[in-house]
């Protein structure tokens, strides 16, 4: 499974992104996907997850302000973050959760990062 992700930027705080992290197969394939971040010397955090049953789980920092979706047309998950805040400046990554058959267990694929910076 190959992730790619675009969308981050430079925003001023109160603004808007949209990241889009498209996959190389079909996402209704796909046990789960979610949005991490990662700031140098610190774990990467989960920001927002989504099952492909359409549950969805949001880190509490985020709730509100970020949400996210998918289009299985285009196998893309999106994670639309409103009310940027300074805080929000991290890289945020991509991530696919997924088992060849019901048999396996699901393997972690992770998409190239992209920088999201929120100017004060």
């Amino acid at each position: 499974v190959q992730l790619q992700a675009s969308g981050g930027g430079l925003v001023r705080a109160g603004g808007s992104l949209r990241l889009s992290c498209t996959a190389s197969i079909n996402i209704f394939t796909i046990n789960r996907m979610a949005w991490y971040r990662q700031n140098p010397g610190k774990q990467r955090e989960l920001v927002a997850g989504m099952t492909v049953a359409g549950t969805t789980q949001y880190a509490d920092s985020v709730k509100g302000r970020f949400a996210i979706s998918r289009d299985d047309a285009s196998n893309t998950v999106y994670l639309q973050m409103s009310s940027l805040e300074p805080e929000d400046t991290s890289v945020y990554y991509c991530a696919a959760d997924h088992a060849n058959t019901i048999w396996d267990n699901p393997t972690r694929y992770w998409g190239q990062g992209t920088q999201v910076t929120v100017s004060s």
